[in-house]
């Protein structure tokens, strides 16, 4: 069972999902993952930022809010006086030790990829010492382990590290195994795992989810929960779509097609070695229980809708190359993104006419000046483009759905929905998987057009 930040907020909901664990640890092996507090990771990174600008006053104010916050949790989360003045102890030697951490980074004004790493691993740290004294308090028998502790073991590409499995596996059961032999709940902090030098790394934005199936794989599991403070994948965001559903079921295929698109409460690489497992993973709700919640799985219940679900991208922006000099010139499309990957910008969706005349690429919206930057330097100039466009004000629709591979008219209905509403689309792209129709609308048609194929659709 992993815990999401927002299911582990404050003093209240850490309680919350203690009883949660409790209610399930009698009758089956749980282990659990703990995310920062809400908000907590984002500090720490804003921490380090400062940090390293010389910003003293700034990281002083940060730290002591940092403080407040747990503290308060602890006093909500924890009434029996003793386990709460040894989680304070603890929670005191952490807050501490993070201190010197950004004091160092202070002082010499600079933050390495491995430093960054120790600090922002403070925030699963000090959640899971707090949920830990909740669930003792509980008296479920449990032990706390950060991720390198677990046996978690990574290379060092610090912050986006990547686990190696074998050497994890063979480690997360020896020391998991045998503390679940002996009746005992480990508790394992997301998101932290430690190089083969025993020097802590991070897994990424999203890697408490890959925490959890990562302990999955290697335990083999029967499933991996994810709490989180929605009731499953939906067939849209109900923020748009006022009768938008929760999703019974979904393949690992569309999963993760979803999360790249960035449904709630889920991260694309987390899915892999519950996929390579064949572990189901289920979303839940820690703020209703009862609520089955969404079931991904490879075999998913036979349905006969098409079309699963409706997303929308927005923050995004367009860039469009043209010149009459790429036609049957190899080697252009491989400049455009060479050009991008060396300023660090990932491209999220492209697009080329067979004429081979443009290029349109899709990128996040903060990065635009950047690219276009790049870009003109790059290629302006040169006898290869004539012109290079962009557009700040498009929002990109993804439609989803494993069925929709083989069956015919699929596009027609989709792009005959959002053209019933008098809405343009700028730019395609759909994969040879068929899984995936992605188009771009302009940004005040992007709420129209996906209230329109789930309509279509009946979803």
């Amino acid at each position: 069972m992993k815990f999401g930040g927002t299911s582990l907020g404050d003093g209240q909901r850490i309680n919350n999902a203690a009883r949660i664990v409790k209610e399930y640890v009698e009758n089956n092996e749980v282990i659990v993952v703990c995310s920062a507090m809400a908000g907590v990771t984002d500090t720490l990174f804003a921490l380090v930022d400062r940090a390293s600008r010389g910003r003293v006053r700034d990281v002083e104010i940060t730290l002591n809010n940092l403080s407040e916050k747990h503290f308060k949790a602890i006093d909500d989360a924890i009434k029996n006086e003793e386990i709460k003045k040894d989680v304070k102890s603890i929670v005191k030697e952490l807050i501490e030790d993070l201190r010197r951490a950004v004091l160092s980074i202070l002082y010499l004004r600079e933050a390495t990829p491995r430093s960054r790493d120790y600090v922002v691993s403070f925030g699963e740290r000090l959640s899971t010492r707090i949920m830990w004294g909740a669930l003792t308090e509980l008296n479920v028998n449990c032990k706390y382990l950060d991720g390198g502790d677990a046996g978690i073991i990574t290379d060092s590409n610090f912050g986006e590290a990547n686990p190696l499995m074998e050497i994890t596996r063979l480690e997360v059961r020896r020391r998991i195994g045998s503390l679940l032999d002996r009746g005992i709940t480990p508790l394992v902090t997301g998101y932290i795992a430690v190089n083969e030098e025993g020097v802590i790394t991070t897994l990424g934005r999203g890697g408490s989810d890959y925490t959890a199936t990562i302990l999955g794989y290697c335990l083999d599991a029967d499933e991996v929960w994810l709490w989180s403070d929605v009731d499953g994948l939906m067939t849209a965001d109900p923020r748009i779509v006022k009768n938008a559903r929760v999703l019974s079921t979904v393949s690992f295929n569309e999963a993760i097609e979803m999360a790249i698109f960035g449904a709630k409460g889920l991260h694309p690489r987390a899915l892999e070695p519950a996929m390579k497992s064949n572990i189901n993973v289920r979303i839940k709700n820690t703020f209703n229980p009862p609520h089955p919640g969404t079931l991904i799985t490879s075999k998913p219940e036979k349905s006969d809708m098409i079309v699963k679900a409706v997303l929308l991208v927005k923050d995004v922006a367009m860039i469009s190359v043209r010149g009459a000099s790429m036609v049957g010139r190899p080697g252009t499309v491989a400049k455009i993104l060479e050009t991008l990957a060396k300023e660090n910008i990932n491209v999220m969706m492209i697009s080329q006419s067979v004429s081979e005349s443009s290029v349109s690429i899709v990128i996040k919206r903060e990065a635009l000046p950047r690219a276009l930057n790049r870009l003109e330097t790059a290629l302006l100039g040169t006898s290869l483009v004539e012109d290079i466009e962009s557009e700040d004000d498009v929002n990109v629709v993804a439609v989803i759905g494993e069925r929709m591979k083989g069956t015919p008219g699929v596009a027609s209905r989709v792009f005959g929905a959002v053209a019933k509403k008098g809405i343009n689309i700028r730019m395609i792209a759909q994969g040879s998987s068929e899984l995936n129709i992605s188009f771009v609308v302009k940004e005040e048609d992007g709420y129209e057009a996906v209230r329109a194929i789930h309509e279509e659709y009946g979803l």
